[in-house]
């Protein structure tokens, strides 16, 4: 009875494990936008409230550029946030431009189901 317990404990254990790499894979395979923000930023309220239809289409990753680790992106961008890179290219500042948004976001997404590089 023992031994029957510890194998669905493995297994249990195992099935999780392979479920969790499975949703890393998949958020893995999404683009990444990043917000330069600060606290508090009307305009970044505003712009993540215009991005909320985008969402299943990439990660957010927010970047507060008034932290200490971030005095670089502060020097670089106090008087311009919101700003966004998309998988670390600058993309957009002051304002979420939808059509240049959705252009890009669509090259990724033809990038990854061609599977080749995209092109210009």
């Amino acid at each position: 009875m023992l031994w029957f317990r510890g194998n669905q404990v493995r297994l249990a254990r195992y099935s999780f494990g392979f479920l969790l790499r499975n949703l890393s894979a998949c958020k893995t395979d999404l683009p990444v936008l990043t917000l330069f923000t600060k606290d508090p930023c009307p305009l970044c309220d505003e712009a993540k409230e215009v991005l909320k239809p985008y969402n299943n289409r990439f990660i957010l990753q927010e970047v507060d550029i008034t932290l200490p680790q971030h005095s670089a992106w502060y020097e670089r961008y106090k008087f311009d946030i919101p700003v966004f890179h998309l998988n670390g290219q600058f993309l957009m500042m002051h304002r979420v431009n939808v059509s240049k948004l959705e252009k890009e976001l669509l090259k990724l997404e033809q990038h990854g189901a061609e599977g080749g590089p995209v092109s210009s």
